[in-house]
């Protein structure tokens, strides 16, 4: 059924695919995206005309609470996306991911509360679990904030679920793994590894090559995003997104190397290394929980869907009008 929405933090990666999926099914979409006084929208400013000319857009700041109620009139479901989520950057502005993250997710919640008991959908990460202490890592692995960044969506998580407990506002903790695809920044290790062979000679610089993620493409998240909204037995839960396939940096690099057909060699930059016990070795997850909610069964082929969909992204990155959105392949903060 078709209902208004709002998509916080939409003019970014994950954001801006959700708003434009909604869109595409048939929803009434508003947008809160980031002041600016270019009155830039982000990844918003890409998609189709078509698109972007069905948004209704609003250039605020998640951490005005203000701003935030008068965005969410009128709606039914609101996707709380809007978050700083740069780990390394995190070690250098903590009080900024809390501000943002925390207080915005508090602002969220509040407004939703005092709108009528509007949807929320508040999205979570992985790394709120820390290094895996079990594997595939499901809703009651211990939660451990091995960054400023991952203990600022711990609270942010807790601030969304208190309000369903202390107010019966309607929220579900949406936890998705890795998520990669079309749109990315630099500052994931996807994007880098694409753009340093589309533009190197193959010499990767990298951080832990060993680590291991479950990745998941962005298309597979919006869409369990979207499932989670219509779905009133994920309300007061906690659900990961995951594929439940386990993979380390070195062989994705490989694999995007092979699909290239480029020569890889990896090098650690030291630059690009957590401090010691803030690296997160493993992730890996377990959505057995969510789709026992919405029903539907977990990817049947994971390594054959993770393959596909990296292709996708590589051909993506490929296109001269998108690369020329990545001004080198360095190190981002």
């Amino acid at each position: 059924m078709s209902k208004k929405v709002l998509v916080t933090g939409a003019a970014g990666f994950i954001g801006s695919h959700l708003a434009e999926r909604l869109v595409r099914d048939g929803h009434s979409v508003k947008a809160l995206v980031r002041y600016n006084s270019a009155g830039r929208r982000g990844w918003l400013d890409t998609v189709p005309q078509e698109i972007a000319s069905e948004i209704e857009f609003f250039d605020g700041d998640i951490r005005d609470s203000f701003y935030v109620k008068e965005s969410m009139k009128d709606v039914a479901v609101v996707y709380n996306l809007a978050a700083l989520i740069a780990i390394p950057y995190s070690y250098h502005a903590p009080n900024s991911y809390v501000e943002t993250n925390i207080s915005g997710a508090l602002n969220v919640v509040h407004a939703a509360r005092e709108n009528g008991n509007v949807r929320v959908i508040q999205m979570s990460t992985s790394e709120v679990y820390g290094t895996a202490q079990y594997v595939p890592i499901d809703e009651k692995h211990p939660l451990k904030g091995q960054s400023p960044y991952s203990a600022s969506k711990i609270g942010a998580d807790q601030i969304a679920l208190s309000f369903y407990y202390a107010f019966h506002t309607p929220v579900t903790v949406a936890r998705p793994f890795n998520t990669f695809g079309p749109r990315q920044s630099l500052r994931a290790v996807i994007p880098s590894i694409i753009v340093q062979l589309l533009k190197g000679d193959g010499n990767l610089d990298l951080g832990n090559i060993k680590a291991t993620r479950d990745f998941n493409y962005v298309g597979y998240t919006t869409e369990m995003l979207t499932k989670i909204a219509d779905c009133d037995a994920t309300i007061g839960e906690t659900v990961n997104i995951g594929t439940g396939l386990e993979i380390s940096i070195e062989d994705t690099a490989k694999l995007a190397g092979e699909i290239l057909g480029k020569p890889v060699k990896l090098k650690i930059d030291p630059e690009r290394l957590r401090p010691e016990d803030s690296e997160v070795y493993r992730l890996c997850g377990d959505s057995s929980k969510l789709f026992s909610l919405i029903g539907g069964k977990m990817p049947a082929d994971p390594v054959a869907d993770f393959k596909r969909e990296l292709k996708t992204t590589i051909e993506w990155f490929s296109r001269p009008e998108n690369l020329s959105h990545y001004d080198g392949a360095g190190y981002r903060l």
